[in-house]
């Protein structure tokens, strides 16, 4: 029951914020970033922190959730406020980084730190390696997320395809009350979209991953490459498309539009299209994980699918 009430409350206040947004005109404008050709409300994120806070809050008091990964999750709190100020008002990008590198070390300090990065042949258990390496990913995490959360439906269907593929390998309500959280909005962004979900939505989400990533390896050091497997197509293309630019001299920190899921809609894909193409490579990953026991072999699959994936958009639109 309590589920049908997170939806439920997602899906009203999805629609309220958006009402709320057109009335005073707190709308992402068209830029040289776009990916949408049309002003549209924005901060529908706001809709999914409410609802996955209160949700948090109420596994806890029912005590179906693990206490350190609720305070770890629930630091998250801070990220969202800051990113809904940034939101509207624009914060300096060192007063983002400087939050969201207090909140990396405060999520890894409550799970106690990252004990150990197993690599298969060879292991890292030195405390100082892995927690600098574990705060390195947070905020990266939180950043790449915030990069690929750019066409409709994007985003909201990789968390929750990230909160379906949780469940079912290691359980856990929290994984559902994030999914529910994520629907409610996501029928108002999946198709000609109404509203956006903002900065406050996508930090919030990436770290959110990041948490999962971090906790679930700390019970069990392989469960580190099922994340990496399962949240392959977000971090590749960031990661990749990173890469790239800096070897072709570019200004990182200048706005592009040369991420895969950018370059498709450019090559006349629609966002509708793009999006279900990602569900789909999302259940292949899914697939590997799931079907092929050997973590190195899954890993090493799922690597070779997603370059051909990113090859196969370099056919589509050159980089």
């Amino acid at each position: 029951m309590i589920y049908i009430i997170l939806l439920i409350l997602s899906f009203s206040l999805t629609f309220y914020i958006k009402n709320y947004a057109i009335k005073k005109s707190l709308v992402a404008e068209v830029n040289e970033r776009s990916s949408h050709t049309v002003a549209t409300p924005h901060g529908g994120g706001i809709a999914i922190a409410i609802t996955w806070f209160i949700g948090l809050i109420y596994l806890n008091y029912t005590n179906e959730i693990d206490a350190t990964l609720f305070y770890a999750l629930l630091i998250g709190i801070v990220i969202s406020i800051v990113s809904l100020f940034d939101d509207i008002y624009e914060l300096s990008p060192k007063f983002r980084l400087s939050i969201q590198l207090a909140v990396a070390i405060g999520g890894i300090s409550v799970l106690g730190g990252l004990n150990t990065l197993n690599f298969g042949i060879f292991t890292i258990e030195n405390q100082i390696v892995t927690n600098t390496i574990a705060v390195i990913a947070i905020i990266w995490y939180i950043n790449l997320y915030n990069f690929l959360d750019g066409i409709n439906g994007y985003a909201g269907s990789e968390i929750v395809f990230l909160s379906l593929a949780g469940f079912l390998i290691f359980s856990g309500d929290h994984f559902i009350v994030l999914g529910v959280a994520t629907i409610g909005f996501l029928y108002w962004n999946w198709n000609n979209a109404k509203i956006f979900m903002g900065d406050v939505g996508s930090t919030l989400l990436g770290y959110n991953v990041g948490i999962f990533t971090l906790y679930y390896t700390n019970q069990e050091p392989s469960n580190l490459w099922i994340w990496i497997i399962l949240f392959g197509l977000f971090w590749f293309d960031a990661t990749y498309t990173l890469i790239r630019r800096k070897l072709n001299g570019e200004k990182i920190s200048e706005a592009h539009k040369k991420h895969a899921y950018q370059r498709l809609n450019q090559s006349s894909w629609s966002h509708y299209k793009v999006t279900n193409y990602s569900i789909g490579i999302n259940i292949l990953l899914f697939c590997i994980v799931y079907f092929i026991s050997n973590i190195a072999i899954a890993f090493i699959i799922s690597i070779i699918l997603l370059y051909l994936v990113m090859k196969f958009v370099d056919k589509k639109k050159r980089f």
